[in-house]
């Protein structure tokens, strides 16, 4: 028979001890009498290695340690000598079917390399590298596809599994069923592991389970810890035969338990107040502490009540035995009057495995009078009473671990070791503690529409969900007045002013259904000219969403002033090519140095931007301009803006105007406030002669100033077109009214009339201004604050966050945003989110990707998509090979665009980029790296192409590592998160020289960086926190002091104290 602990963890997992190393491991399985033990965390690169270094093969998929690492030791039996099998935990968290969900499953793996090739999976996931046990943004559903598609003798098993806040059947976090979390892989699930806070009895009452094998491990933060539960197995001394005895119960004779009492969960109540209570008290005092009035901690008992469907008592027919056991330090403790963590304790507990062998022999087999004979005879009592369970049991609850008394103090005190008959007998001693004893029902059996503390419960909450459906009508409906009138009106030329959440792009949308279905105008005359490709795809879907199968809108024309453009000038035969960022700044460079000037081609660039953007005729432009556009035009390529002007200049020269026009009969301009001079102009040539023209925006959302956007635009248009119509949209549906207050108050602080927008959500929390003394200590600070958003990403966090955070919501991470005001300051921030092992997306343009292999691969991509764009392919050969045009080069060129036009046209990003990485030998390339953690984030590659060709900074987004599926905070900046919204909000750097920014090239335009401030707290639905260190920005100063809370970053309030770890707790 052999005893086999699964699951535990390595030093270098969170909260575990720095001797978790594979000699210590091995040397206390040993003590402990166990045969086969995990390795644990095999996703560490480092832990991998080690584990590489210092264990041999042994018998098939196991291992020994090396020789020269064991530890020589007398307590440490030099028998049997424990295998080891690779194992790890995984923690996923991300949100399913509307609610966050925080899930452990343990990996059992044959072999290393089958770790090995795991890993390299998982790190294009999620980031492995900072905790042992990985934090990842992964449906459990799909770690389980990706584990049997690398690894198909592998098992997974849900670990712990009616722990509170971090498993399947988790009160907090967790599914009601296995269906629910795993789906159509569910079958694939063989094996639970119970968990210290659960027996086989209390698993027994759940019938869902009986066709899984029922395990139990130690989870094992220390090496004293291993075996606090184990399994009992006869088998093959194998990793096949073990893979048997996990899946199917072949030779799994039975496990080897903790009293589920002891277990920190195993009761509902709060720590506290003092208050322990069995799940019928808990409903008695429907699930609100009668002390603090906050929720009660639920725990593992009332959650296995909830989904039980039998009787206390029940017994499976196949069910395996089981035995309760204390760890010995504790029986030799609770017999002497000692904490078992006491030097006279240790001392006993060596010198009793030094004398009697390892400790699960003690427990379990050898002879009494053999104890008595070592030890004395209340310790050799407290065995005898522990094997027969004359145990009191004192229940564990809201994370405090619970435990079980031997001995009476009486029985103890009694310093001759002299004891009377009766307790010899036991007969004094309260068996199974009755006075504890959970008495069956009535707890409320849990829907997953019903959480503990939620008000809405059983039918009748069912019914209250469902009326809340049927209220969710379609985009033409439930408009108020303002967004009515919008909808409805015919005026040849409209303008809304829509202020931040009061429905702008619902009103845009209910629009063009009202001219479809309505009016019956013909998609083909309609044009829609959105500021983003992002914002252009959720229009068009959108509305085909609400039209269902009855119109088709392919022929709608919807897209950027550049996409529409490309698009025209396409059409009108034009041959040329697109320079990319870092071409156009050679090219300027060339032209600064012939014009004689001293100054960059980025510098250069900006005056093109400026000149262009205002719709400056060649004459008009300078020397220094005119030499780069006569440059762009020896090479046949236009840059971004060219394509804007060339279009300009074909409208008014009267090409093809007629037929594109008809196109723009119906022209709708959204974000109209952030056009600039030449897109003004481009709108009017569009729109001449057409049948209507509908604008909307928000002045006061104006923040591209420095790209020639004028915030008053609305004027301009008012004073061309008497006749205008204008109407104001001013009920916010996005924010709390706790976040509305303060934002209004700071943009009235700019010139203009008095701003009106009225809060339409329910209240909420105050804005948060939280105060750090660096920038470093800033970014922590956010980090942390993340972590509780998210409700604790580790067990610890997790049960201090339920504690005082009340009856706050739980985010998932991409329910969160952080903002800044510039891109240098992510990388603080990705520094301090990758420490804490938080998965996130950068969105925006970023350095890497003017990298020349990134450049080359671009230029690659837009071959494929149009293979006469022939400065592409001589840009690919030259960037990706270094190779000139010639007739050599561009056959191999040739050959590998024929492989991949295909794959272009069909396959998903993500695999597309992994085998183009693969091909041109770009694995460890950091910047490909994060090209391909772009990948994932887009549909399809004409998509991806698109957006790094054409896309504004929202709609360029990589994820920190890449991920198999959602879940990830958003970092971006506040020109990025323009037209975006978020449940929680954190706006990091709102500092002097900061918001407003100020360089010694750039004054500060204060009225343009105020309505910047104001998009980036507009973005936030629920939650607003704002970061500085150094002196606040002086934008505060208008906002009265009661609308923000101050508070320091570190300082933490009396009630949020987190308790420090003891290794003993684990």
């Amino acid at each position: 028979m052999y005893i086999a602990d699964l699951h535990i963890h390595s030093r270098f997992s969170r909260a575990t001890s720095k001797d978790c190393t594979p000699e210590a491991l091995d040397m206390w399985a040993r003590r402990k009498g166990i045969h086969i033990v995990g390795t644990g965390d095999f996703t560490h690169p480092a832990w991998r290695e080690e584990l590489e270094e210092k264990l041999v093969p042994a018998e098939d998929g196991l291992y020994v340690l090396k020789e020269e690492y064991r530890i020589k030791d007398e307590t440490a039996a030099a028998g049997d000598i424990p295998r080891f099998v690779i194992t790890g935990e995984i923690s996923s968290i991300y949100k399913k079917n509307g609610r966050v969900r925080k899930v452990h499953n343990v990996i059992l793996l044959p072999g290393l390399e089958a770790a090995e090739a795991i890993a390299k999976k998982l790190e294009a996931v999620g980031n492995i590298h900072s905790d042992g046990r990985p934090i990842l943004g992964l449906d459990c559903r799909d770690l389980l596809e990706i584990i049997l598609e690398l690894s198909p003798d592998a098992v997974l098993v849900p670990a712990h599994i009616w722990t509170p806040h971090f498993s399947l059947f988790g009160a907090f976090s967790g599914f009601d069923t296995v269906e629910e979390c795993f789906e159509d892989l569910s079958p694939y699930i063989h094996a639970m592991e119970t968990g210290l806070s659960s027996d086989p009895p209390m698993n027994w009452r759940v019938s869902a389970l009986d066709r899984y094998q029922l395990i139990s491990n130690s989870d094992a933060h220390s090496p004293a810890k291993l075996g606090r539960e184990a399994n009992l197995l006869d088998i093959e001394l194998s990793y096949s035969g073990l893979k048997a005895a996990v899946q199917e119960g072949r030779g799994l004779c039975g496990t080897l338990e903790f009293f589920p009492e002891e277990g920190k969960y195993h009761f509902d109540g709060h720590r506290k107040c003092g208050l322990c209570l069995t799940p019928v008290e808990t409903e008695k005092y429907g699930g609100i502490c009668p002390v603090c009035g906050r929720k009660i901690t639920i725990g593992v008992s009332h959650r296995v009540e909830q989904l039980a469907d039998r009787e206390e008592g029940y017994r499976r027919k196949d069910a395996a035995m089981f035995e309760s056991l204390v760890p010995l330090p504790e029986v030799i403790g609770a017999s002497v009057g000692h904490a078992p963590a006491s030097r006279g304790v240790q001392k006993e507990y060596l010198s009793m495995l030094k004398r009697l062998g390892p400790e699960f022999d003690i427990l379990r087999t050898i002879p009494e009078e053999e104890i008595r004979a070592a030890s004395g005879v209340l310790i050799a009592e407290g065995i005898r009473r522990l094997r027969r369970g004359y145990v009191e049991r004192i229940p564990g609850f809201d994370g405090e671990y619970g435990s079980v008394r031997l001995f009476e103090p009486h029985e103890i005190e009694n310093t001759s070791g002299q004891m009377d008959f009766f307790d010899m007998l036991g007969m004094n001693v309260k068996e199974v503690g009755a006075e504890n004893k959970v008495p069956p029902g009535p707890a409320v059996k849990q829907t997953e529409e019903q959480r503990p503390g939620e008000k809405e419960t059983g039918k009748e909450g069912q019914k209250q969900k469902e009326h809340k459906a049927k209220e969710q009508i379609p985009e033409t409906e439930r408009l108020d007045p303002g967004q009515e009138s919008a909808v409805r009106s015919a005026a040849r030329r409209t303008a809304v002013i829509a202020g931040p959440g009061t429905g702008k792009t619902k009103t845009l949308v209910s629009h063009i259904l009202y001219l479809l279905e309505r009016r019956k105008v013909k998609p083909s005359e309609i044009t829609a000219v959105t500021f983003t490709n992002e914002a252009a795809r959720e229009l068009r879907e959108r509305i085909q969403r609400q039209l269902g199968g009855r119109r088709r809108v392919g022929t709608m024309q919807a897209g950027t002033f550049h996409a529409v453009c490309l698009a025209f000038l396409k059409e009108q035969g034009l041959s040329f090519s697109l320079a990319d960022e870092t071409e156009a700044k050679e090219i300027a460079a060339e032209a600064a140095k012939e014009s004689g000037l001293h100054i960059t081609g980025k510098q250069l660039l900006e005056q093109v931007s400026r000149e262009k953007s205002a719709a400056l005729s060649e004459e008009e432009m300078s020397p220094q301009v005119r030499e780069y556009e006569r440059r762009l035009k020896e090479r046949k390529l236009l840059d971004f803006d060219g394509l804007l002007l060339e279009t300009l200049r074909l409208m008014e020269a009267g090409a093809a105007a007629d037929g594109f026009r008809k196109r723009c009969a119906y022209l709708l301009v959204d974000e109209f406030q952030d056009i600039n001079p030449l897109q003004y102009r481009l709108m009017k040539a569009w729109n001449e002669g057409g049948r209507e023209l509908f604008v909307i925006g928000d002045p006061d959302q104006s923040i591209y100033g420095f790209r020639g956007a004028d915030a008053a635009c609305f004027d301009r248009l008012r004073e061309e077109y008497p006749d205008l119509e204008v109407i104001r949209l001013e009920e916010n549906y996005r924010s709390t009214p706790e976040i509305v207050a303060p934002a209004i108050k700071l943009i009235c602080g700019n010139p203009g009339e008095e701003r009106t927008l009225r809060a339409n959500c329910e209240g909420g929390v105050k804005v948060r201004l939280a105060a750090a003394g660096t920038p470093m200590g800033e970014a922590i600070f956010v980090a942390k604050e993340i972590n509780r958003l998210a409700g604790g990403i580790g067990m610890l966090e997790a049960h201090e966050m339920d504690v005082t955070r009340g009856e706050r919501k739980v985010r998932g991470f991409d329910d969160i945003a952080v903002l800044y005001r510039t891109h240098r300051e992510a990388d603080i921030l990705e520094t301090c989110l990758k420490k804490e092992g938080i998965p996130y997306i950068v969105a925006g343009r970023e350095s890497y990707l003017q990298e020349d292999i990134v450049r080359g691969s671009l230029f690659f991509f837009r071959y494929l998509a149009d293979a006469l764009d022939t400065h592409a392919r001589e840009q690919g050969l030259k960037l990706l090979w270094g190779l000139e045009q010639n007739p050599v080069s561009e056959e191999v060129f040739e050959r590998m665009a024929e492989k991949y036009r295909p794959l272009y046209a069909k396959e998903k990003p993500q695999k597309f980029m992994e085998q183009w990485i693969q091909d041109i030998q770009a694995a460890d390339n950091e910047a490909m790296k994060k090209l391909s953690g772009m990948a994932v984030c887009y549909k399809d590659m004409e998509e991806l192409s698109k957006a790094l060709s054409l896309g504004v900074e929202s709609d360029l987004k990589r994820r920190g590592d890449r991920q198999y599926s959602s879940g990830a905070v958003t970092l971006m900046t506040l020109h990025g998160s323009k037209g975006l919204e978020f449940p929680a909000v954190l706006i990091f750097g709102v500092r002097r020289g900061t918001m407003p920014f100020e360089s010694e090239r750039h004054p500060a335009d204060k009225e343009e960086e105020r309505r910047l401030f104001y998009v980036g707290m507009t973005r936030a639905k629920e939650e607003l926190i704002l970061t500085c260190s150094g002196e606040e920005s002086e934008f505060l100063n208008d906002v009265p002091a009661g609308l923000i809370v101050r508070e320091q970053a570190h300082k933490k309030k009396k009630e949020e104290t987190v308790r420090q770890l003891s290794l003993f707790d684990l």
